[in-house]
């Protein structure tokens, strides 16, 4: 797979099929569970155990509309939820892109410059993140991406932290992150009275932050996280209060920046 994926996860999902022809409806199987032998029913499927079915009568016929290395996808849907929440595939990193396109739309007249990337591959390298921050060359680089929830069943929050949906922006700290940057995030929210959660990180967090603080001499790196229950997995869950918090928090900071700002530690 492209990018990390739990085999479970991809068992009976609907799947669309990106052909040069257009796209392709199909079906991610294995056998079913009424001709599993015993011994099998408990083991954990691998990938290779599944397929991926389009409809085609025989080789002859998939190699007539599918290429080795067309992408496949998960069949997109959106579904809103109780108490503000709703499920989607590609939460994971779909709502970074609205927080930064909001956040912009939101601050107003700006006393810097500023730039909104899409970062692409982050998935299987950063790549996006390496390319355009070289490009840009930025005094301040803030990545947000998404965290895990530990708000349900069988997270053990003394280890994974305490991180809720509907608690607000996560400000991450860590060897990634610059700490004035950091305390200045956390300032902001507490001036406009934005509900956010801290996490820390031992090591590089494996996002974006990582490929922005290492960019030419060194960038001064955030990095606010969207609490996402069930990351990787074809009901991405989110707290929508949580994006419109995490917009208004990049909106409140980048329209309280001079552009004389010292981050050195």
């Amino acid at each position: 797979p492209i990018g990390g994926w739990d085999p479970q996860q991809l068992i009976g999902q609907r799947m669309t099929v990106w052909t040069n022809s257009g796209p392709i409806a199909a079906v991610i199987a294995r056998k079913p569970i009424h001709l599993l032998k015993s011994e099998e029913r408990t083991k954990v499927v691998k990938l290779e155990e599944m397929w991926l079915d389009m409809g085609a009568k025989d080789k002859e016929d998939a190699a007539s509309v599918v290429r080795i290395g067309d992408p496949v996808t998960l069949e997109l849907g959106y579904q809103e939820m109780r108490n503000g929440l709703a499920n989607a595939p590609g939460m994971d990193n779909i709502t970074g892109v609205w927080v930064v396109i909001e956040a912009l739309r939101r601050a107003g007249s700006l006393n810097c410059a500023v730039y909104a990337v899409s970062t692409v591959q982050e998935e299987i390298g950063l790549r996006g993140a390496h390319t355009s921050t070289f490009a840009v060359e930025p005094h301040i680089g803030i990545a947000v991406d998404v965290t895990h929830a530990t708000d349900c069943p069988t997270i053990d929050q003394r280890q994974e932290g305490d991180i809720k949906l509907g608690g607000g922006p996560v400000i991450e700290r860590g060897p990634n992150v610059n700490p004035r940057l950091f305390d200045r995030l956390v300032e902001t929210a507490e001036s406009a009275n934005i509900p956010c959660q801290i996490a820390a990180h031992n090591r590089g967090t494996g996002t974006d932050a990582n490929a922005i603080q290492l960019s030419r001499a060194g960038v001064v790196t955030g990095l606010v996280s969207i609490p996402n229950r069930y990351m990787h997995s074809a009901v991405e869950t989110i707290a929508l209060d949580d994006i419109d918090k995490s917009a208004d928090l990049l909106a409140a900071f980048i329209s309280g920046l001079t552009g004389n700002e010292d981050f050195t530690p």
